[in-house]
Order: structure tokens, then C-alpha cells, then sequence
């Protein structure tokens, strides 16, 4: 094996543009493919579907996207043509989920084809699927360059840069828009924003890929190439360590809490802080006197999500800093404890003013989940293995989006109270559910036996 240089911090800021180009990617699916998907006839309940894809392709294509890049032996290196193979496709798909309408028309004509009034809505949805779909095949392979190029000794602060481009992508992303409007009084559109995630998605990745060089990789001699099922590879994960089950299980409680969060918080913003009834059965007047509410309640969502990625971006590093001194396992359990903290409170303080600040507190938590849990696994892998295994961590990242996205709305659903115009539901209560989720992982934190970095 070559010996590993150390990073330095021009290189670690290389290294983690193309990571802020995915997470500005990703996080304007989040805020506009809600706006998109709606506009073309989505219900709440098609939209709930579409969203499901998240986590689907992360449980699939992670794993197996990972596996072939430990395998991948191109003169490129293992796992950048990956990068900038997602990247790419991402982009396309990026220009094409806002003209989903313009291009379905256009083959019709074209075709000389009756263009059904849903095929627009269809084809937004494939463009989602495969926007997902090469967010994960670049997202696995870029975690599994972490231990392929960083010293073992710089992995917590590898993984803290990374937690600073998802905080300064998030930011960027939701941000650029109302500043725009706000500064310049310039309205950009949804087209545009599009476009912009496509190039900041493709300009990042490929610079990252050009600024680091993967380490020589022997190519495996057939007879020593073993085939192997998911189950087999399942069991050779599960076997690196006992730890390794306890990292995955903490990571399975903190994905349910962070994600109860993530999911409804808009919907928390709009109808427990704004206090607006459920509209989806109410007439159009009743709707036309909540326009105002439901504007600042969702601009009031927004601004707390810039103020909760703003706090990631500023914290990663000092995270990544004293997780190298005291340990990755005491600075994770203290960031998941303030996050449920900040949950606590949001579950019971609804002023706007108290609920931004607590959305402050649970960025700590957040800065910390997107690094440390990573750190603590990169401990356990066995080179060549790097991206299989980071595959299979997914599935306990995307497999508790399945679980709330399903049982945790339904489980809201039925939390209903009647108020003047008509009904509401208890969206608060999913932030206890998350806070206890929280615990429970911090619970199972504690009995994780690190290895002491030499």
C-alpha cells in the first residue's frame, strides 16, 4: 500500500467542492420538486410517493454502486468516474424535471401522439427517480474516497469538510433566490434555479476530481475475485467488528429522529407555528384567508432551514477538531443530545422567534451526523472493501426515510383536533418521536468501543 499523505487544508477545501455541488443538487429537489410535482396534478399522497425515492435508491444503488467501485480498475481511478458519471446525469435530469410539461408536449407532436394530461406528472416522476438515483451513485463512491486517499488519523476531519459543504451547499442552494429577490428585487425562476444546481453539481464534482488523485489500485486476478451475494456481503460487513452493528443501529435511531425533522418541519412552520388549518378539504374562500399565513409560514421554514445548515457549516470543523481530541464517540453523543434538546423544545415552544433559535441548537446535532458516524465506521474497513461497505451504511440512513415517510405521517394522520376553520393535526408530535429517537441512539453510542487512533 502507498503511504497516505496528510491533507492539507487547501486540499481538504478541494476535496469537499464537489460534495457542496451535490448537496446544492439535492437540497433544490427538496425545496422545488414540491412546486413542480403539485403543478403538474400531484396530490399530497402521489408527492409522499415520488419522495420515496430518496430512500429506495439509497437502499439499492448505494450497496451496489459502492461494490463496483471497489472493483472498478479504469485508468480514471476507482471512484471518480462514478462522480462525475452521477454528476452528469444529475445535471440532465435537473434540466429536464422543470420542462417536464414543454417536453412530453414535444414528443407528442412530434410523435403525433394524444398526450394523456398525467404523462407530464410520469415523466417529472422518472426525472426525480433518476436525480436520486445518481445522487447515490456519486454519494457512496465519495464516501469510500475518504479512507482511499486520507490518513486514518484525518478521517474525523475529512468527514468535518464534507459536513461543511452540506451545510454551505444548503445554504447556498435556498438561499440565492429570496437574496435576489430581497436585494435586487429579481425573481429568479424555477427553470433557473434548476440550471444552477446542474452546473453547481457538475462544475463541483469535476473539480474535485481533478484535484485529487486516488492512490494505485492492483487490479484482482480472476482467480482471486470472489463472487458474492448481498447476504454474503451483509455477513462480511457485520464481521469487521462487533462495533460495527452498534454504529449501524445508533445510525438507524438518529436517521428516524433527524428525519421526523426534516420531513414535516414545513408543515410544523405552517400549521402548529402559523397556526392554519389542514386545507386540503376546506373551499376556496376559507383558502384565499390563510394565502397570508401560509406564505410566511412556509418563508419562516425556510429561514430556520438556513439558520440550522448555517450552524453546520460554522461548527464542522471545530467538531471534526475536537473529535480528534476527545474522541468521536463523546462529541457525537453531546451534538445528538442538543439536538433532541432543540426537539424537545420545538414540541412544546411554538413562538417563531424560540423555534429559530432551537433549529439553531439541532445543527450542532446535524454537522455531527453528517461526519462522525462515518468517521467511526472508516475505523472497522478493510481496503479494497471501502465502497461496498459505505454502500451498505446507506441502507441504514435511507432505510428509517422509509419508516417515517410511512408510519410516522399515518400515526399524524390521526392526531386531529378540530379549530375554527376546520381541522389541524399534532405536527409537534414528531418531534418527540425524533427526540426520542435521538436518545435511544446516543443510548446505543455510548456502548461503542472506539479504536484509539496511533
Amino acid at each position: 500500500m502507498e503511504e497516505l499523505k496528510k491533507f492539507s487544508t487547501a486540499k481538504f477545501l478541494s476535496f469537499a467542492i464537489g460534495f457542496f455541488g451535490l448537496q446544492f443538487a439535492w437540497q433544490m429537489r427538496i425545496i422545488l420538486s414540491g412546486p413542480v410535482t403539485e403543478n403538474l396534478g400531484a396530490s399530497p399522497f402521489i408527492f409522499g410517493l415520488i419522495w420515496l425515492a430518496g430512500p429506495f435508491t439509497g437502499m439499492v444503488v448505494q450497496p451496489l454502486i459502492g461494490a463496483l467501485s471497489d472493483k472498478t480498475t479504469s485508468r480514471f481511478g476507482r471512484r471518480r468516474p462514478y462522480l462525475l458519471g452521477g454528476a452528469l446525469i444529475s445535471a440532465l435530469a435537473l434540466w429536464a424535471l422543470p420542462n417536464s410539461e414543454v417536453i412530453t408536449n414535444s414528443i407528442g407532436s412530434s410523435l403525433n401522439l394524444s398526450i394523456h394530461p398525467l404523462a407530464a406528472l410520469c415523466f417529472a416522476a422518472i426525472m426525480i427517480w433518476i436525480l436520486d438515483a445518481c445522487v447515490n451513485i456519486a454519494q457512496g463512491p465519495y464516501r469510500a474516497l475518504i479512507p482511499d486517499v486520507v490518513p486514518q488519523e484525518q478521517h474525523s476531519v475529512a468527514n468535518s469538510y464534507i459536513s461543511l459543504a452540506i451545510g454551505l451547499g444548503s445554504v447556498v442552494a435556498a438561499g440565492t433566490a429570496p437574496l435576489l429577490k430581497y436585494v435586487f428585487n429579481y425573481q429568479m425562476s424555477i427553470n433557473a434555479q434548476f440550471i444552477m444546481a446542474a452546473l453547481a453539481f457538475t462544475l463541483g464534482m469535476a473539480w474535485t476530481c481533478l484535484a485529487i488523485k486516488e492512490k494505485k489500485h492492483e487490479p484482482v486476478s480472476d482467480e482471486k475475485q470472489e463472487k458474492s451475494n448481498f447476504i454474503q456481503s451483509l455477513k462480511e460487513f457485520f464481521a469487521l467488528s462487533p462495533e460495527v452493528g452498534k454504529i449501524c443501529w445508533m445510525q438507524f435511531f438518529t436517521w428516524i429522529g433527524n428525519m421526523c425533522m426534516m420531513i414535516y418541519f414545513t408543515q410544523y412552520a405552517v400549521h402548529t407555528v402559523y397556526g392554519v388549518p389542514d386545507l386540503s378539504g376546506v373551499n376556496e374562500t376559507v383558502k384565499a384567508s390563510y394565502d397570508s399565513a401560509v406564505l410566511s409560514g412556509t418563508n419562516f421554514s425556510s429561514i430556520c432551514f438556513a439558520i440550522f445548515n448555517l450552524v453546520c457549516f460554522l461548527v464542522a470543523i471545530p467538531i471534526g477538531v475536537l473529535s480528534g481530541k476527545f474522541g468521536n464517540k463523546k462529541v457525537h453523543i453531546i451534538s445528538m443530545l442538543s439536538m433532541a434538546l432543540a426537539f424537545i423544545g420545538m414540541a412544546f415552544l411554538h413562538n417563531p422567534i424560540a423555534v429559530a433559535i432551537l433549529m439553531g441548537l439541532s445543527g450542532l446535532g446535524w454537522a455531527s451526523i453528517c461526519a462522525l458516524p462515518f468517521a467511526m465506521l472508516s475505523q472497522y474497513i478493510k481496503p479494497g472493501t471501502e465502497g461496498s461497505v459505505m454502500g451498505i451504511f446507506n441502507i441504514f440512513i435511507a432505510g428509517p426515510q422509509v419508516f417515517v415517510c410511512t408510519l410516522v405521517s399515518w400515526f399524524i394522520s390521526k392526531c386531529a383536533f378540530n379549530i375554527a376553520d376546520g381541522v389541524n393535526y399534532h405536527w409537534e408530535y414528531t418531534f418527540i418521536i425524533g427526540a426520542i429517537c435521538l436518545i435511544a441512539a446516543s443510548g446505543i453510542a455510548a456502548k461503542i468501543k472506539e479504536k484509539p487512533v496511533v
